[in-house]
């Protein structure tokens, strides 16, 4: 057994015997390069399974955890590093997205088919929205009050009614939609759509497409991320495990990069200007964003980092592995240089 596996089995029987939630592991292991130091591996409850999206709040200070495979929804209190929740009855949820304006948290549960509203002051179920066939990515526009819902079998993007949890529309995308989000500068919603390669804008006002946008050098586009200050769009390619930056004055793609094999969730941190790209085979990429271009400042690896968080204000960074010597644990970690 090795120090470092060591002290996660001490870890792990020091909760069990005296009920903390949390395990520091502060400098017990390092990832490799050094753009990242581990700041604690936090037990989660569950199975060792697959995890998907996250969603922060900072107002509230949680990060809402699809715990896919299992079927549940975590909620986590990043300021007190432990769980406040563990949510169950939802079949494969994929994404979540919480909007604190309006006291409610979206998740897609997608084996049922459909979108689940939560009550994030009670955590109970309040509404259910659908039916969609592969509902997966979720954004939230504020003022119009609708839900987005990336239908990533269906060819289409979803629309929810967030007052009523009711379907209102699906708006054909001409392929499968990957992720989904706001641009809270322009009001719009972005979408990235799988085969035919674009960046589609929606009016959400309107429910009706404003634009199409191609991404050339971006196979398969899935996730992405924003800079509104700099109205720079970063778009993932998963087929050509590539990284586009899209002017989104001009909708054009300004640069590529190259990032790990078949990136999925993507996160800004605005104020150091760093962007995490997270991949399915376990590679995340570490950019710093600067004079509307990227400089990668490196890469490390760890089982299943396929979904990244980021606390704007603390500059800590969440990845929820499922699988740490038998057990899930959501790992937080540091820029390197910040305290």
């Amino acid at each position: 057994m090795t120090l470092r596996s060591w002290y996660i089995v001490a870890g792990y029987l020091a909760a069990a015997l005296f009920g903390s939630s949390s395990l520091t592991l502060a400098q017990t292991a390092k990832p490799r390069g050094n753009e990242l130091a581990l700041v604690a591996d936090v037990p989660l409850p569950g199975p060792a399974v697959r995890f998907d999206y996250q969603s922060f709040d900072p107002a509230s200070g949680r990060l809402y955890i699809a715990h896919m495979n299992a079927n549940q929804l975590v909620a986590f209190d990043v300021r007190n590093r432990k769980l406040v929740a563990n949510l169950d009855g939802f079949k494969r949820v994929h994404g979540v997205f919480v909007a604190p304006e309006v006291h409610r948290l979206f998740a897609s549960a997608t084996g049922d088919h459909e979108v689940i509203a939560v009550d994030t002051q009670t955590l109970k179920i309040v509404g259910k929205a659908g039916l969609i066939d592969y509902p997966d990515g979720l954004a939230y526009a504020p003022r119009q009050r609708k839900v987005f819902v990336s239908d990533e079998h269906g060819d289409v993007d979803a629309v929810i009614d967030a007052t009523s949890n009711t379907l209102v529309t699906k708006i054909p995308l001409g392929s499968g939609a990957g992720n989904t989000v706001y641009d809270s500068v322009s009001g719009h919603i972005l979408v990235a759509v799988h085969s035919v390669n674009q960046l589609v804008v929606i009016d959400p006002a309107t429910d009706n497409i404003l634009g199409r946008y191609p991404l050339p050098g971006i196979e398969n586009p899935h996730g992405i991320a924003l800079d509104g200050v700099d109205r720079i769009a970063f778009v993932a390619g998963e087929e050509n495990h590539s990284l586009a930056v899209v002017d989104l004055n001009t909708m054009n793609v300004l640069s590529t990069y190259e990032v790990g094999d078949d990136p999925d969730v993507l996160a800004f941190d605005p104020g150091l200007k760093r962007l995490y790209v997270s991949a399915e085979s376990g590679t995340v990429t570490i950019f710093q964003y600067g004079d509307r271009k990227l400089t990668q400042l490196g890469s490390l690896n760890m089982p299943h980092a396929h979904t990244v968080a980021v606390d704007p204000e603390t500059h800590l960074v969440y990845f929820p592995l499922q699988d740490i010597n038998g057990h899930p644990v959501l790992r937080i970690m540091r820029p390197a240089g910040q305290k």
